[in-house]
């Protein structure tokens, strides 16, 4: 597909300390930037979509509530987030369409590179980490998909901080 005229790619190298993401998605994203072969980009990629595990059923069952559903996502993606008692935040995904690689790779990496942190730090991950991961190889449509599944996430992270400071 290429790079949409007039947007640069956003490749780089690896991010400094102080813009990294929290956990390993800060590590998860590193790769990314290391890896510039496309070839290479794909089986990475390919390696986290395999890596995906579906929600668990002691979390959640078909047919899922809409309340956990992604907004404007194409491949059907529902996420939950369960606040621990020490305040860190483990993450579970359901990607309801077999053909949803793109979205299986960003769930694996969000919760294998997410879970287990702090509620404030898994808030401020930035949804233009997708442009990090996917470079500009995706459609506009799908770009937007994935980045609701971080903005979803986000606000998961955001509305547990709040209920924590609550209690």
């Amino acid at each position: 597909m290429g790079e949409p005229r007039g947007e640069p790619d956003r490749a780089r190298e690896p991010m400094s300390a102080a813009l990294r993401p929290p956990g390993r998605l800060g590590e998860i994203l590193d790769l990314m930037a290391a890896t510039q072969d496309p070839g290479e980009r794909a089986e990475v990629l390919l390696d986290l979509a395999g890596r995906f595990r579906e929600v668990p059923p002691e979390i959640a069952r078909r047919p899922f509530s809409r309340a956990n559903l992604v907004p404007g996502c194409e491949s059907e993606v529902y996420v939950w987030g369960l606040l621990q008692p020490d305040g860190r935040l483990v993450l579970h995904f359901a990607v309801e369409n077999p053909s949803g690689v793109s979205a299986k790779a960003l769930a694996s990496a969000l919760a294998y590179g997410l879970s287990g942190q702090g509620v404030s730090e898994v808030a401020r991950v930035d949804p233009d980490i997708v442009f990090d991961i996917f470079r500009r190889d995706i459609s506009m449509g799908k770009g937007l998909g994935l980045m609701s599944m971080v903005k979803a996430v986000k606000e998961i992270a955001t509305r547990a901080a709040g209920s924590r400071s609550r209690s």
